[in-house]
């Protein structure tokens, strides 16, 4: 670090713990007054609510009307003009304007809101009336000081740029960020549309456990913890799959949850170790059946949370409206990555060669199907931008799939990319127990030869298989990814309330 950064650096913490002290001496003053953080306001009106009522009456009709609020939010910007002042704030639906004047609020509590600072919650009583340039605004009879905004909020203009305080320091964020703020009521309209269309489509949504005595669902490693009172080692839930299934067992024929999961791995720009993802499986259905209903839940869901099916991503623009596209994986390598021919995409020899070639990780227990979907990783995952299943995976690599009746070397499988990345995952169920049983001692073979990702065998699973399990599909869609493409998220991050970091070194600061 150069010598001036440094010195404007400390200088910033000097000035910030100045502006602090100062902010702390207002709140003692308050303090000694018996009146710092009153409980005792209620607040009967919302921005928001009075622009949709009365943002199209006149100035006239206002001041005939006189219309009394009483309302409350964030003091953002404050102009101080003599014997009147202006102030901007902000509540959870948007912002409006404080009219505050000695005449109408009495020269001690004018006083005393001179003193305000940015940040602070400020509540009013008043009317509404519209000023001098149109702007409808509160004529403040009375103003109070809810609660003290002791830390200075960084520059409005220059606003939090430093993109690591966001993630850590959410709260600032929100402040100051309109951008983060509407991502965030994206994200949550999107995921009450994803509940109603599937209660429309008569699912049951269902809670299943997050502490599971045996981790499986999928090929991820889990996080591990201990129950005392049973002592006994527990694994946070990397899917719900094989619970959703069992109640299907038990009759709930259309089940869906909207979960959290834990995978111990990496973190990268679309993988956080703990993320949201939606599940559901219906019986009678088909992993064809599956592409179709989720083809048309995504471009439901994308209408109604942000008004269209053609989301500006990145740069790209995404097309949810056109039918979906469907290639086997050796399709997608043919079409993204063309000069490879059929014999060498069916030669294990050609193809761990080839990998190699490429520098990618050798997998010396697998075999053709596998080979297979390492180089269509490698080689065209990444094309895959407009929406596209990629069907009928390798049984090898899909241990909860039903083989195809054709060809039992494939699944009924498929999953789903846009953008370049998997969004979702679905198959046929495998109902049959001595089959699946069969599976999971191949995941365990798999594990025991140091596959870290590989399954459990899951005995009472089994055991669910043996009542009956209906013909059946599922599917699980990556939620937060699909948020991500909603609201042109270039990493996972940003859709996240609350991402996981490594601990801070040293103090965080903002750009003010």
């Amino acid at each position: 670090m150069s010598e001036e950064i440094q010195v404007s650096e400390q200088a910033t913490v000097a000035e910030e713990n100045r502006l602090i002290q100062e902010r702390r001496q207002k709140l003692q003053a308050l303090r000694d007054a018996g009146v710092a953080y009153p409980n005792d306001f209620e607040r009967k009106d919302l921005f928001g609510d009075l622009r949709a009522q009365y943002g199209e009456m006149s100035a006239e009709d206002l001041e005939a009307a006189q219309p009394k609020v009483a309302v409350s939010g964030r003091l953002m910007l404050k102009r101080i003009m003599g014997k009147a002042s202006f102030a901007t704030v902000r509540d959870f639906t948007g912002e409006m304007q404080y009219f505050v004047s000695k005449q109408e609020i009495g020269e001690e509590a004018y006083a005393h809101f001179k003193t305000f600072d940015l940040g602070d919650i400020v509540a009013a009583e008043g009317t509404l009336f519209r000023t001098r340039t149109g702007e409808l605004s509160v004529r403040a009879t009375t103003i109070r000081l809810m609660a003290k905004n002791i830390r200075p909020l960084p520059d409005k203009h220059k606003g939090l740029v430093d993109t690591e305080m966001c993630y850590r320091q959410r709260y600032v964020d929100l402040i100051m960020n309109e951008e983060s703020r509407n991502r965030f009521l994206t994200r949550s309209k999107a995921i009450a549309e994803v509940r109603n269309f599937m209660l429309e489509h008569r699912f049951l949504e269902v809670e299943t456990p997050m502490l599971h005595p045996i981790p499986g669902g999928a090929n991820a490693r889990p996080f591990i913890t201990h129950h005392n009172a049973l002592d006994m080692d527990m694994y946070l839930r990397i899917a719900p799959e094989l619970y959703l299934k069992r109640l299907v067992v038990g009759g709930l024929e259309r089940v869906f949850e909207i979960n959290r999961n834990f995978r111990n791995e990496g973190v990268s720009v679309r993988h956080n170790p703990e993320f949201t993802m939606m599940e559901f499986y219906a019986t009678y259905w088909t992993y064809r059946d599956q592409m179709d209903f989720t083809e048309n839940l995504l471009r439901t869901v994308a209408q109604k949370a942000v008004g269209t099916g053609k989301l500006n991503y990145q740069g790209q623009v995404i097309d949810l409206d056109k039918p979906f596209d469907k290639l086997t994986p050796v399709e997608a390598i043919k079409k993204y990555a063309p000069g490879y021919t059929d014999e060498q995409l069916n030669d294990e020899t050609f193809l761990r060669a080839e990998l190699k070639r490429l520098g990618e990780e050798q997998l010396p227990h697998v075999g053709l199907g596998a080979l297979q979907m390492a180089l269509f990783e490698e080689t065209a995952e990444h094309h895959l931008i407009q929406p596209t299943f990629i069907i009928d995976y390798p049984t090898e690599i899909s241990p909860l799939a039903r083989a195809s009746d054709e060809n039992a070397q494939i699944t009924e499988r498929f999953e789903l990319f846009i953008g370049g990345r998997e969004l979702g995952n679905g198959f046929s169920e495998l109902n049959d127990p001595d089959d699946q049983a069969a599976r999971f001692q191949a995941q365990a073979d798999a594990k025991t030869n140091g596959d870290d990702e590989a399954m459990y065998f899951d005995a009472d699973y089994i055991r669910a298989l043996e009542y009956g399990l209906p013909p059946t599909a599922g599917c699980g869609i990556g939620i937060d990814r699909f948020i991500m493409l909603l609201t042109d998220a270039p990493t996972i991050r940003d859709v996240l309330l609350f991402p996981h970091m490594r601990p801070e070194n040293g103090q965080c600061t903002t750009n003010d």
